[in-house]
């Protein structure tokens, strides 16, 4: 049976979580966020996906990419993702 569409949009950060853990080849005990978030700031997209690298002690690794994170392949995680389009205008 297909999964529904919730479950789908529930399991997107987890799966970008895994990306991103191949990806950035975090420690054992390190903690990977990944969050998409509304962006309310001018000049933001609407929406923006945020991802940490969060180790117990020293510095933290921060990326923002702004796109939904339905929006991110793994081509997307290695470099910038395709301009979005505005809906109806054909523009970026």
């Amino acid at each position: 049976m297909p999964r529904s569409a919730t479950s789908r949009l529930a399991a997107q950060p987890t799966t970008l979580k895994s990306q991103a853990r191949q990806l950035l080849e975090p420690a054992e005990d390190d903690i990977v966020v990944v969050r998409q978030l509304d962006c309310a700031e001018p000049g933001c997209p609407p929406v923006e996906t945020f991802v940490a690298v969060l180790p117990p002690s020293g510095a933290s690794r921060r990326w923002t990419l702004h796109h939904p994170v339905d929006e991110i392949t793994p081509t997307c995680s290695r470099r910038p993702c395709p301009a979005r389009q505005a809906p109806g205008t054909g523009m970026s």
